[in-house]
């Protein structure tokens, strides 16, 4: 299955935020880990810009979240 963001969608920053710290890392961290500055993770955790299908899978793959909840995450505005 492909996900991709859309204009307009929305992620949940702070469900985002949650999954990084119960991971036992932080914001910096996940950066270096996922490949994006702490500049393009602001643009992209305030709407600004949308995370790419590299990045969510980076998320996975690097156990900062769960499979099962990436479209709670990064998906926020197509989950009712």
């Amino acid at each position: 299955m492909i996900l991709r963001m859309q204009k307009g969608d929305r992620m949940d920053r702070l469900l985002l935020e949650y999954y990084i710290k119960k991971s036992g890392r932080n914001v910096e961290t996940y950066c270096k880990d996922v490949g994006i500055s702490r500049s393009a993770y602001f643009r992209k955790t305030h709407g600004e810009s949308e995370f790419t299908q590299g990045e969510i899978q980076s998320s996975i793959d690097c156990g900062y979240v769960p499979r099962e909840s990436i479209m709670q995450v990064f998906f926020a505005g197509k989950v009712s």
